[in-house]
């Protein structure tokens, strides 16, 4: 977008090589702790509709999603869907992943504030984050023809839509890490795993969250190259 010997391509450098790094963190703890099973032979599914009824969310279905890695609480339908690998298994992995999903459920059924201002802004973000770029290049364009007044408006709004953009990363950081320690708090107590398993459920949970931070970091990045090329305009 910026051309090939763009120099602020150098923020972005750090950026990627952290996101590659949480990837593999991810892979790699999903990976080991797949192929071990808990002491109790508890699958992700059941994991899940224990914590559900524990806490009062009996009323949540669980569905079988495609994909791996896909599993998600939706809090439009109230319906949790975890993937096959998830569903059935009898993991550790599975059982934590699950347990996270469910812990965004408990965190709608509590109304914690974090999520609802993310669910908020997720639609406008989804509309707003479409819209950046193409502003961006086009006031870049108008800028680059001399058009500067109405070139750098229409940057000026991209810019706008990309802090959008940044804040939903910097709201869902929290919700995430909030949804993983109510998570590895249910495992425990209500005996899914015991004691001596939750460190390996604490690592697929906290390298699960090193790519949200990777995210936010990303969009951070992007942002302060956005910035940077406005400055020369």
């Amino acid at each position: 977008m910026f051309g090939y010997y763009d120099p602020t391509i150098i923020l972005l450098i750090p950026a990627i090589i952290f996101t590659m790094y949480a990837q593999m963190k991810v892979q790699r703890a999903y990976t080991t702790y797949l192929r071990v099973e808990n002491k109790k032979g508890i699958s992700g599914a059941q994991a899940a509709r224990m914590i559900l009824d524990a806490n009062g969310l009996s009323s949540v279905p669980i569905e079988i999603t495609v994909g791996k890695l896909s599993d998600h609480y939706d809090p439009r339908k109230n319906i949790m869907r975890l993937s096959p690998d998830v569903s059935s298994n009898a993991s550790i992995a599975s059982v934590a992943i699950a347990a996270h999903e469910a812990g965004h459920a408990i965190q709608d059924e509590k109304v914690y504030l974090p999520l609802k201002i993310r669910n908020g802004l997720a639609p406008i973000v989804s509309l707003v984050s479409n819209l950046a770029w193409p502003l961006l290049i086009i006031g870049l364009v108008l800028t680059g023809a001399g058009q500067y007044t109405t070139g750098n408006f229409i940057f000026n709004i991209g810019i706008l839509f990309f802090v959008g953009v940044v804040l939903f990363h910097l709201v869902t950081l929290p919700v995430e890490l909030n949804a993983s320690n109510r998570a590895l708090k249910q495992l425990v107590d209500l005996d899914i795993l015991y004691i001596e398993e939750k460190a390996g459920a604490k690592k697929v949970l906290s390298a699960a969250a090193l790519t949200y931070l990777a995210a936010l970091a990303t969009a951070i990045a992007n942002l302060l190259r956005i910035l940077a090329i406005r400055g020369r305009n």
